[in-house]
């Protein structure tokens, strides 16, 4: 047990050291934040486009493309400093991580500019200025007044945003229950888990206006500095950028483009609400299922190999060997795979620029070697010893009597964990939505936020899940049947 303790503290500190090594304190780091964006070519965005009208999806040909006022926004600072924009896509909640590991140059997602985020980022100027509003079901809609009506009741908000602040402060004995979605929080509304949805007055408006089913109330919130503002956020330090964007957003803010960039934003939103069936988002959703089934096939096939390696470390005789094998798979199962996905794709990130799709599969792929380590160690320690004398005392050699004896045998014990565990990995592998991967989970998000219905996407994407996890289970079980009969 202390050699485990050990292993586990050892790679513990290896990990926190590295990365603080990997972050220069910032009076050491010299500001070339512009330079770096041109030297490029390129102006990366984070987004989480569930936010209408300030950024949110549109299907074009079964293709989905962001577009908002911040995409526009983002576009005209992209051409005024003449590089290419790219957006990346990921949940609100990650965008400041992204910000500071590098994945982003800029976050543009309806972000206020409050003094507790001023502490760790950079803000450009305002470039909009609205109000905080409460969706409400529209048939309660004679209950509220403003925020004060919400006292001791349930309010939801997106996780990390101020309004998630606005309804912990000032309404009195409320639970604020957080979500990453918008499109989550609605549906939260509509099955009453919530009874108001704290959001900015122009998304509240966009889903009224697309929901009939809901209505909007003022919240008369008291609004602090940057609380009822909207800017764009920077790493800290990143001042020439800033300062270059700064005026970008001089000229949006003389010639008063956001309200062009609203109304554009809108003909898209009626663009989206034309055809809300699903069969129009059939390519969102075969997208989706692409996705899944190419993180799951690699990380089975991965998962397999490390598994098999880590578990005869673990049964290996040679302590070293032992001790890592052992520390390797308690520390991974020990952790959630969400935290691991986004140690891989932001921790790693900061010493080598790994894609979502591919820190997605690596994530979960290292996940699941540890639990088919376990597996097969298990299976391997069920054939009796007895099995193993025998072999020995026929003049089998070791490695002999392991593949030819003691594997075949575990095998059949083996199996039917195993396959659970590669079913368990077609639905555990949705967690990569979170970094903005589009497996079927981020196309029912995108869905949901196009088409402002909640559960008939879900429906869908259950549909296609017990699709793919009961096809595979029939195939493993043929297997299995053929190893019965063996």
């Amino acid at each position: 047990m202390r050699k485990v303790i050990l292993w586990l503290s050892l790679v513990l500190g290896l990990i926190f050291t590295g990365l603080a090594v990997a972050q220069p304190t910032q009076a050491a780091t010299v500001d070339n934040s512009l330079q770096e964006v041109k030297d490029k070519g390129t102006l990366v965005m984070g987004t989480s486009p569930d936010y209408p009208p300030y950024e949110f999806l549109v299907n074009r040909g079964g293709k989905d493309r962001v577009v908002g006022m911040d995409v526009d926004i983002a576009k005209k600072i992209a051409k005024d400093l003449h590089v290419k924009l790219v957006i990346k896509q990921m949940s609100f909640d990650s965008l400041l991580v992204a910000l500071e590991t590098h994945k982003v140059d800029m976050v543009i997602s309806g972000m206020s500019p409050t003094p507790a985020r001023k502490k760790s980022v950079d803000f450009s100027k305002i470039y909009y200025r609205g109000g905080q509003s409460i969706v409400v079901n529209k048939t309660d809609a004679k209950l509220y007044k403003d925020k004060n009506s919400f006292a001791n009741k349930t309010v939801g908000a997106q996780t990390g945003s101020i309004q998630y602040d606005l309804g912990k402060k000032q309404i009195k004995n409320s639970t604020v229950k957080g979500l990453d979605k918008i499109t989550d929080l609605i549906l939260a509304l509509k099955s009453n888990k919530v009874q108001g949805v704290i959001m900015e007055e122009p998304t509240a408006q966009a889903y009224v206006e697309n929901d009939k089913g809901l209505a909007m109330v003022n919240g008369k919130f008291h609004l602090g500095d940057g609380e009822n503002n909207t800017a764009i956020g920077f790493r800290k330090g990143s001042t020439s950028l800033v300062n270059e964007v700064n005026k970008s957003v001089d000229q949006i803010t003389s010639q008063n483009l956001t309200k062009q960039y609203l109304a554009d934003a809108g003909s898209y939103m009626k663009v989206n609400t034309k055809n809300t069936s699903m069969w129009h988002y059939a390519g969102y959703f075969g997208k989706g299922v692409e996705y899944t089934l190419i993180i799951t096939v690699i990380s089975v096939f991965f998962g397999i190999l490390l598994g098999t390696l880590f578990a005869l470390m673990r049964l290996a005789h040679n302590p070293l060997v032992h001790s890592v094998g052992v520390a390797y798979i308690e520390f991974v199962r020990g952790t959630p795979l969400m935290i691991q996905v986004m140690f891989v794709y932001f921790g790693i990130g900061l010493f080598i620029n790994i894609p979502a799709l591919t820190a997605g599969i690596i994530a979960v792929s290292l996940n699941s070697a540890a639990y088919v380590a376990e597996i097969i160690r298990g299976g391997i320690n069920s054939v009796p010893i007895g099995q193993t004398e025998a072999a020995r005392s026929l003049g089998l050699s070791k490695n002999q009597t392991f593949s030819s004896v003691v594997f075949p045998q575990a095998l059949k014990n083996i199996w039917p964990a195993l396959g659970n565990e590669f079913v368990s990995l077609i639905k555990e592998s949705s967690i990569v939505s979170i970094i903005g991967v589009t497996d079927l989970i981020y196309q029912l998000k995108a869905v949901q936020t196009a088409t402002y219905k909640g559960v008939l996407p879900i429906v869908v994407a259950m549909i296609l899940y017990f699709i793919m996890t009961f096809s595979l289970s029939k195939v493993l079980n043929h297997f299995e049947r053929r190893m019965r009969h063996e």
